[in-house]
């Protein structure tokens, strides 16, 4: 058995990904609660699947990340607000949905899970925009001071098979007492960064999960241990390093370098649209479509600060309707409503313009049909869909992470 804890739940897109990868994954203990709402839609959808445990908790992860148990995996999509490039002025790790990574550092820094996989928006590597990658950095050096190793890499999901260009980071990080650290470790010492490159494009966690085709000629070689900065206040004033979409970390010295992916062909967004006849209400009205085709066009016009200074606003064209023979842009938590990011297809029965309907967008995330539809509000489907992560990519992770647990053994 795997004994797993879940932070920062959702809907349970990590723990289903994980059991549909191996029946050894057993979920101990999961935290789902969302701070701004009343009614707790997601855990309630995600007690609805698993069951009302009592070890499935709806509180402030502040309040009860004492009572975790001992485990041997830790995962969770923590929340991404603050790096997100949708979220105007966002603060990273600063932020109020940023500094729940502290969180979650102080529950590697009291249970010391052997593995610990993490998932966030792509922005996390080169957040904030002015000290690029400090965000990142002080994440790593974290993990680093806790004993672990790391490997990332942000995935396109449509780049392995999916229907959704959803670009995600995943952090994978591993204890100093699990044999893949120490035989990595000793690689490292004898090899150097030839060995940190090796992990990234062939025998990695992550690179098994999703194969490489090639890399970039640049690199990183950077460094972020107490050598270099000597607490972690220094290097969060003064580290800046770009960093490429994947890398490894091993005794505070980061090696980046940018991954092309073996791709496989993706599932197209016309394979995803319900074939039945869905509902009048998801079509556009006639009413609204200045409206969409003023949010979906290019802009190139003059608009005014809260100070009343003046600027040029301008934005490129969204594709109206969305191509169906392409995967889908990211799915965002505003899907549905009238807006730019918003997808509209043109309906297979009637050739009308609509959105996607709840069912379509958890096929996106890769979950089975009506998961959502557990008693909350058609908008909170489309809320915790924006918010979900895509199913058969931790699939995918899950079954290298059970034969790296059996390694172990």
């Amino acid at each position: 058995m795997i004994k797993t804890v879940e932070l920062f739940a959702g809907v349970g897109g990590f723990r289903l990904g994980l059991e549909q990868a191996s029946s050894k994954f057993k979920t101990i203990w999961a935290n789902q609660w969302e701070p701004s709402m009343k009614k707790q839609y997601a855990f309630d959808c995600y007690i609805s699947h698993f069951g009302n445990d009592v070890n499935h908790i709806c509180k402030d992860i502040a309040e009860v990340k004492g009572t975790i148990p001992d485990h041997d995996l830790l995962v969770g999509g923590f929340p991404c607000q603050d790096y997100s490039i949708m979220k105007k002025g966002s603060l990273g790790i600063e932020g109020p949905k940023g500094v729940l990574w502290w969180q979650i550092n102080d529950i590697i820094k009291s249970k010391s899970p052997k593995y610990v996989l993490l998932e966030n928006v792509d922005r996390l590597v080169w957040s904030p925009s002015k000290q690029n990658g400090r965000d990142f950095s002080i994440i790593l050096r974290c993990l680093y001071e806790n004993g672990y190793a790391v490997e990332w890499r942000i995935i396109n999901a449509a780049d392995y098979g999916q229907a959704q260009r959803r670009r995600r980071t995943f952090i994978f990080a591993y204890h100093k007492t699990t044999s893949y650290y120490r035989d990595f470790a000793e690689q490292v010492c004898i090899n150097g960064l030839k060995q940190m490159h090796k992990c990234l494009t062939d025998y990695g966690v992550l690179a098994k999960a999703f194969p490489v085709a090639s890399h970039s000629n640049q690199f990183v070689d950077n460094w972020i241990d107490e050598l270099k900065y000597a607490e972690i206040t220094d290097l969060s004033a003064n580290q800046k390093v770009h960093l490429y979409n994947s890398g490894v970390m091993m005794n505070g010295r980061i090696y980046s370098v940018e991954l092309y992916p073996i791709q496989t062909n993706p599932i197209l967004l016309k394979d995803i649209l319900e074939n039945t006849r869905v509902s009048s209400k998801y079509y556009l009205k006639e009413k609204d479509m200045d409206k969409w085709i003023y949010e979906k066009g290019a802009k190139n016009e003059l608009r005014k600060h809260p100070n009343g200074k003046t600027y040029i606003f301008k934005e490129g064209k969204v594709q109206f309707p969305d191509s169906l023979n392409k995967p889908s842009r990211t799915i965002l938590t505003s899907e549905s409503e009238l807006g730019r990011a918003t997808h509209v297809v043109t309906d297979f029965e009637t050739g009308k313009l609509r959105v996607l309907t709840p069912v379509e967008c958890e096929r996106l995330n890769g979950f089975p049909d009506n998961w959502t539809n557990t008693g909350m509000p058609e908008r909170m489907r489309y809320f915790c869909m924006g918010n979900a992560l895509v199913v058969p990519l931790i699939t995918r992770m899950a079954k290298v992470l059970d034969k790296t647990f059996n390694a172990e053994d």
